[in-house]
Formats: C-alpha cells, structure tokens, sequence
C-alpha cells in the first residue's frame, strides 16, 4: 500500500466524533435545541471562539453522505455535552427534519470545531446582526461579553413567538427584527436597521453573519460607516434558494464572494 502526502496548504481532514442525542428542546416555533453527549465526547478538542461550528454528517434521499454546518451553542465540560441549535422550516432540508424528530440515543456524527471570532474586550462597544442561522453565535457572544460591556444586537426572525429570551449586558440591546411572511435574506431589514441606527462614539467591533445577499447589503453599510477589517467579522452562513453543498461551491465563484473592507 501506498499513501500519497496531501498538497502542501492542504487542510488537515477533520476528526469524526460519534456522539448521541441527551435531549432535544423546542425553544421556538422554528428553533430546536439538540444537546449531544457520550463517550465522543472527550474527543472533543473545544476553542474559545464564540461562532465555533462542527460540521455534521448526514444522509440524503439518494443514500449520500453529505455535511452541513451548525454553530456550536454551548459546550459543556461538567455535563460533556455540546448544544446544538437548528433552525427548522418543517420537512424543508435534511438537518431541520432530523433535530425536529431527535429522541435520546440517536447518533451524530460531528468534525470540527472550527470559528474565528471572540468578542475583544477592549472595544468600546460592540454590534451584532444576524438572521436565525446566526442566533446561536450571537447569543455565545453576548455571553462571553463582560458585564461592562455597551452595544447593540439586531437579530432578524419570523414573529414574536421566535424572540427568545437572551442574556446580555445590561448596556447591550437586543433588537428583534420581525420579517413575518417575507423568505429570510428576501428583505433589508438588517441593513436598513444598521444604517439608520445611531452609532456610538469609539471603536466599534462587529459580528455579521447570515444570508449571503443580506451580508452583502451590510458590507457597503459598514464601509460608509469607516469600519475596517480588522473590527469586522463578516461572512454568509448560507444562500437563499440554494443547498448548501451549492452556497459551498459558489465561494470560489463571484457570485459567492464578499468582498472584503480595506484597513
């Protein structure tokens, strides 16, 4: 037998860890909660990254292994638990359907963790915005924020029913952003509540993550406004009307290319 080295630059394949379902809770009409447990767990290798995600593996109608993507929501060490949170659109898409019916016992399997943001806590304020897929990375944050902390988070969903309750700072405001009938990334709700909101005086960080076409709009706002790259962290969790092994393909495309706010 032969092995052939991997390219140089080349990532390293993640490892697989099997773990089982603890529990599952419905915490919103389109949100699930699937806390994942066993012994997988101490393999386990966890960051301090607020938006760390796992990547899962799953099985489609046709029979093939495909993965998709989810932010880890809490990792706890004491119960060696990870929480996952799924948002749900009835049987639409393979992960929704799956953490909508999960029971104690089922497997996961799970890669990762990956992520790239923390909140910096030398910022004078901080600005969040995001739609469902980019909840659970929001909520990490505005935990991890120290209590002193100041800013805003815009947070787009369907009704009041999905405005679940977050811990925050008392100096940070959750702003819910209802867009009821209209599809997620089909509106400007974001954009416009961050344009036409009232910046604070100092250095701002920010954490946008969401629809591709939504991050889009919120890029040219955050370039008016003088943020640079080294205060932002922007990118598209997902595409409307596209899977995601689609949206994964387009990044190398222009059309899947956000283009990044010069220093």
């Amino acid at each position: 037998m032969s092995l052939t080295a991997p390219a140089a630059g080349a990532r390293k394949p993640r490892t697989q860890i099997t773990l089982s379902v603890v529990r599952a809770l419905r915490l919103s009409p389109h949100l699930v909660r699937v806390v994942l447990g066993g012994a997988g767990f101490d393999e386990f290798v966890s960051n301090d990254k607020t938006d760390k995600y796992v990547k899962m593996l799953f099985t489609d109608v046709d029979g093939h292994q495909v993965t998709r993507t989810y932010t880890v929501r809490e990792v706890n060490e004491v119960d060696k638990t990870i929480s996952i949170d799924f948002v749900v659109h009835g049987d639409e898409g393979l992960a929704g359907p799956w953490a909508a019916a999960a029971k104690p016992g089922d497997m996961a399997i799970v890669s990762g963790p990956g992520g790239g943001y923390a909140p910096d806590p030398t910022a004078d304020w901080h600005l969040f915005a995001g739609d469902e897929s980019a909840l659970p990375a929001i909520a990490s944050a505005l935990d991890a924020l120290p209590s002193t902390a100041r800013g805003v988070a815009f947070i787009e969903t369907y009704t009041e029913a999905d405005a679940i309750e977050l811990r925050a700072p008392e100096g940070v405001e959750v702003r819910w952003l209802l867009r009821r009938d209209a599809h997620a990334g089909k509106t400007t709700l974001l954009a416009d509540a961050v344009a036409d909101h009232d910046w604070a005086e100092g250095r701002v960080q920010v954490f946008a993550h969401g629809e591709r076409g939504a991050m889009k709009q919120l890029r040219d706002v955050f370039k008016e406004r003088g943020v640079t790259r080294t205060q932002l962290s922007l990118s598209g969790y997902w595409a409307f009307g596209r899977t995601e092994d689609r949206f994964q393909a387009e990044k190398r495309e222009p059309v899947g290319v956000i283009e990044p706010i010069s220093d």
